[in-house]
């Protein structure tokens, strides 16, 4: 580490130190650059731009470091002409004007979900005809019908088992040796020839390899797409660029509902072409990704400083913009490095467990149940789980034969499955605004209750006698469900891995979180039928809302909220140790949940956990919450 940033890294490492054995509720959200005079911040920077082989970049990148430190007073700062600080007003005015590359490469990578949409629901339209192709159907009456069951099952959730247990593992060796660029490029190619393979297969065997094979395109690129976008987009924004994960997701489902129920008149090969026709949207994301530039802070984690430069010049509006982050980033950077022990696949591997701020990261993404904190925890996801366990793609896989099973024909359970796609998009245009404004935490508190009581509606209407009634109350709620799901538990996940990780164990990281989603996916496309044949559709769906409820209280204790804060500021939310963010849950945020909305209380506030230096007096806000012990107090001071 070069001498020049040894005074900013310090000065957060020590902040790390102090928030790691605090005795209070909050943690701070520090700029490095803070309190750093401003003839030492421009010697720093100047060593910087010779370092990095930026001297020609020299007079912007002391404007963007001077803005980098006090980034809400720019209309102070005498080094800024009106034009820059109205480019700034501008940015903070209209959070959503933002480089047309920008928009391009966010939108086109996140076409990648289309394939995983597409795929989902061409095997959803397949079930009704492929069993039978391939001979594994059996009749409810049948002593083998149980084994058929179970194949079906394994068919469908062969890509999400390869996906598990190799292909989001692969992220991390493509993403360091091809960049972000070359790893969503290799996954395209992947996805574009399996799912041809896919419907030329003539054995139930083949079908599964080819499957398996897509598996590890799929979960490659489901570890890269959202980091790309994250790692691409403004604080402010993150959330809803990122999102765009989900969005293409659910475009991806309604395609592929479309087109099962356009080919399903072709007869014997219908299955083929709902199989196949997922390879569509690889192709444009082949083509297009080769138009966008690389990640900046993959191209900085490279030292290859120049070309992070004039990466941030496509992605950002103005150069000051480019400059400022290029600056913040390096310095935040230079402290991940510095903690970074693992140099090795599994080191990296490793430290997400070891690292108590990269641990606590993981464990965002995952609750922990520990003794100690540090010892043999058992860790279960939280997120990434629950967007499988909440029971969505029950729906995604296998809608059309859960409609059947409620008394619709082949064909109107494929169109009533198309109604459940376009409210899947449609309603995952909300969660753009709301991810950022109302965040991430939020989302999910508000919408996990209300996916729980529709799920267990949709069960309890297999009851309902009168068939036509019967379909419509079934339809009724499982589209009231998906409306509920793709506000929250649908964007967040990915959005919420994407950012929460270090970049030093981003990769890693990423494909941990993405590994755990697709492995409960496998588990819920696997054993599906057979739970259908042995708990009823009633038992089944009532199982899922069980598992909805428990991911409300998990989410309660154990998320913290990320929204609007920078990739590298997170290192200080996630400073604070989950057991002491858990208990202001209960001893500070509920009690003023009951006063403010239940008893109408008007007067009562909100103490924050997290306080960031320059917005409010920390110890003071501390002082004034009644449940902090004196002793508490006086540490905190």
């Amino acid at each position: 580490m070069s001498k020049a940033m040894s005074d900013p890294v310090t000065a957060i490492k020590q902040d790390r130190e102090h928030v790691e054995h605090r005795q209070g509720y909050a943690g701070r959200i520090e700029n490095p650059l803070l309190g750093i005079p401003r003839e030492q911040l421009l010697k720093e920077v100047e060593a910087f731009a010779n370092e990095k082989g930026l001297v020609d970049r020299l007079p912007m990148l002391r404007k963007g470091a001077i803005l980098a430190q006090s980034p809400h007073a720019y209309d102070e700062l005498d080094i800024l002409d009106a034009d820059e600080k109205a480019v700034i007003a501008r940015e903070h005015s209209r959070k959503w004007d933002q480089s047309g590359m920008l928009i391009f490469a966010v939108l086109l990578c996140s076409l990648g979900a289309c394939v995983q949409g597409w795929d989902q629901t061409g095997s959803n339209g397949a079930n009704l005809s492929f069993p039978q192709y391939f001979g594994i159907y059996r009749p409810k009456d049948h002593p083998d019908h149980m084994k058929g069951e179970w194949l079906i099952g394994l068919i469908n959730s062969a890509p999400y088992i390869s996906s598990a247990f190799l292909g989001c593992w692969l992220s991390d060796p493509l993403n360091n040796y091809f960049g972000r660029r070359g790893c969503i490029f290799i996954t395209a190619i992947i996805l574009i020839i399996t799912p041809i393979g896919s419907g030329l297969c003539h054995t139930w065997e083949q079908l599964f390899i080819c499957r398996l094979l897509m598996g590890v395109g799929m979960g490659a690129k489901g570890a890269t797409v959202p980091l790309f976008a994250a790692e691409n987009s403004p604080a402010a924004i993150r959330g809803g660029l990122t999102m765009g994960w989900q969005l293409w997701t659910a475009f991806g489902i309604f395609l592929g509902f479309c087109a099962n129920a356009v080919v399903a008149s072709a007869g014997a090969i219908a299955w083929r072409l709902q199989l196949g026709s997922a390879f569509l949207p690889a192709l444009p994301l082949a083509i297009g990704v080769y138009f966008c530039p690389e990640s900046p802070r993959w191209l900085m984690k490279k030292n290859r400083y120049p070309e992070a430069y004039h990466s941030l010049l496509r992605f950002r509006k103005h150069e000051l913009q480019a400059a400022r982050d290029l600056y913040y980033i390096h310095v935040q950077l230079a402290l991940e490095l510095d903690i970074k022990k693992g140099a090795t696949y599994v080191g990296r591997f490793v430290e997400l467990f070891t690292i108590p701020r990269v641990r606590r990261a993981t464990l965002a993404s995952f609750v922990r149940l520990t003794i100690p904190c540090w010892a043999s925890a058992i860790v279960i996801p939280i997120v990434m789980i629950g967007q499988q366990m909440c029971g969505i793609n029950i729906i995604a896989f296998y809608s059309s034969s859960v409609f059947k099973e409620s008394g619709y024909s082949d064909m109107e359970a494929l169109y009533a499955s198309i109604g459940f796609g376009a409210i899947n998009f449609v309603c995952a245009f909300p969660a753009i605004i709301t991810i950022d404004t109302f965040g991430r935490r939020s989302l999910l508190l508000a919408t996990f209750p209300q996916m729980a009581w529709t799920l267990l509606a949709a069960g309890f209407a297999f009851y309902i006698e009168d068939v036509k009634i019967k379909l419509g109350v079934v339809a009724l709620f499982i589209y009231l469900f998906a409306a509920f799901y793709s506000v929250g538990e649908g964007p967040v996940p990915f959005a919420y891995s994407a950012e929460v990780f270090p970049l030093a164990q981003r990769e890693q990281g990423m494909a941990w979180a993405v590994a755990t989603c697709l492995f409960w996916a496998a588990v819920l496309g696997l054993t599906w039928p057979a739970m259908l044949a042995a708990l009823t559709p009633t038992g089944a769906f009532g199982f899922y809302a069980g598992l909805n409820v428990c991911a409300f209280v998990l989410i309660f204790f154990f998320l913290p909220e990320t929204k609007q804060r920078t990739l590298e500021e997170l290192d200080q939310v996630f400073s604070v140790p989950t057991s002491r963010f858990a208990s202001y849950q209960v001893n500070t945020f509920l009690p003023y949940v009951v006063k403010r909305h239940v008893l109408r209380n008007k007067r009562a506030t909100l103490a924050p956990l997290f306080v960031t230096d320059g917005t409010s007096d920390y110890d003071t806000i501390m002082r004034t919450k009644s449940r902090v012990s004196e002793k508490n107090v006086r540490d905190m001071a």
